[in-house]
This record gives structure tokens, C-alpha cells and sequence, in this order.
């Protein structure tokens, strides 16, 4: 079971306090919604996954963007979240919803903090997943969030966006949540 977890409200509560937008709220809220169905269609499947992580994880996930847009919200995200006492699996899928993941040397040359960034458990990987799938408040296929990111990021780093998307497809298939 969970953590003790902030409820939905108390999560879009955070993300106003800390300063974020509307339209950031706006794209939470839909990639907490499809991680939510993606989470569901996990367990569906006989996998042991916390749903209600996934929902507040997703929530909270780009709470660092109150402060910046750039890939450094991650590591200010996480830290929002420990200042706000939050459980470390909420904090996790914070630092590790960026891309397909930051590999250490990535993270190094960026000035971050030793420490893991790539998503490692279900959860961080549904929420990273559901994160490339919504483009504002909009869900998109993989193809467009690939092409987008092969403009910006070395090949390595799509990649990873790749595998990622072959890992949920064979959890998953091709269910109705993905766009």
C-alpha cells in the first residue's frame, strides 16, 4: 500500500502554492489521467502496481516547473517535494520523469546531484511514459513526442524515450489509454 499520500487536492494545492501556472496544472492533470488508465490496465494485467501513487506522483511530477522550464525542474521539483515532506517514492518520480531518463553522466555535465534519474520502478516509468504522451493538456502519439525530442536530444536520449515505450507497449499492449 502506500505511503501516506497527499490527496488530489491537497497535490493541485501544492503545484498553485509552489507557483504554477494553469496550463501547467492543465498538462498534470491530463498526464494524471492517462497514467491513472495506464496504471489500472497494469494491474488489469496481474501487475502489482500503486495506482494511487501513479494518480499523485503524475500530479506532482512537474511541480519544479514553478520555478523553471528548463530540464532542471526535475531536480528543483524534487527538492519542492522534500521541503513539503513528501514521501520519497513521490520525490522519485519527480527527479525521474524527464525524458526517457538522465543517465549519471548527463546528470553530472547538468550540475545535479549524484543520485539516479533514470525511472527504475513500475510507477516512475508509467508516470515518465504517460509525461511523453501529453503535449499541453493533450494526449499524442509516441511518433510525435519522438520526432519532437530527436530536434533537442542526442539520439542516445531518444533512445531510452523508445525502449521505454517498448516496455510499456509489451506490460500494456496496445490499450485504449494511449492516444
Amino acid at each position: 500500500m502506500s505511503e501516506k499520500l497527499p490527496t488530489r487536492e491537497q497535490a493541485l494545492q501544492f503545484l498553485r502554492r509552489s507557483g504554477c501556472r494553469d496550463n501547467v496544472i492543465r498538462h498534470v492533470e491530463a498526464v494524471s489521467e492517462l497514467a491513472v488508465e495506464i496504471a489500472q490496465t497494469c494491474r488489469e494485467k496481474g501487475l502489482n502496481v500503486d495506482v494511487e501513487l501513479v494518480e499523485i506522483g503524475a500530479l506532482l511530477h512537474d511541480i519544479g516547473r514553478s520555478k523553471t522550464h528548463s530540464v532542471h525542474h526535475a531536480v528543483i521539483g524534487a527538492e519542492i517535494a522534500k521541503s513539503l515532506g513528501l514521501s520519497k517514492p513521490v520525490i522519485s518520480i519527480i527527479q525521474k520523469h524527464v525524458g526517457g531518463g538522465i543517465t549519471n553522466r548527463e546528470a553530472k555535465k547538468l550540475g545535479w546531484p549524484v543520485g539516479v534519474y533514470v525511472p527504475q520502478t513500475l510507477e516512475e516509468k508509467i508516470v515518465s511514459y504517460a509525461d511523453k504522451l501529453i503535449e499541453g493538456s493533450r494526449r499524442v502519439p509516441i511518433e510525435k513526442t519522438i520526432a519532437s525530442f530527436s530536434k533537442e536530444l542526442p539520439p542516445s536520449a531518444v533512445e531510452r524515450i523508445r525502449r521505454l515505450h517498448m516496455e510499456m507497449l509489451t506490460l500494456i499492449g496496445d490499450c485504449e489509454c494511449r492516444p
